[in-house]
């Protein structure tokens, strides 16, 4: 069995960790979960979150939740 990550697989493990980012950014924040869907998805910590090159798909959800964090503000 391949248990290597690809970009072709790396779809499968990004609904878990965002899920995570998202209710951190619910209670830390006190948005709704919508909101802080919507804001994980427009970030740049996603777009590093969703290439394999980039290896953060390998960070845990405390990790990616302080580099959402530390995104300049547009």
């Amino acid at each position: 069995m391949n248990r290597e990550i690809t970009q072709q697989n790396l779809y499968l493990l990004l609904p878990g960790k965002i899920n995570s980012i998202a209710k951190m950014l619910v209670q830390e924040k006190g948005i709704s979960f919508f909101d802080a869907i919507n804001a994980i998805y427009k970030s740049q910590t996603y777009k590093l979150l969703e290439n394999e090159s980039t290896k953060y798909w390998t960070y845990g959800p405390v990790a990616l939740y302080e580099s959402l964090l530390n995104e300049p503000v547009a």
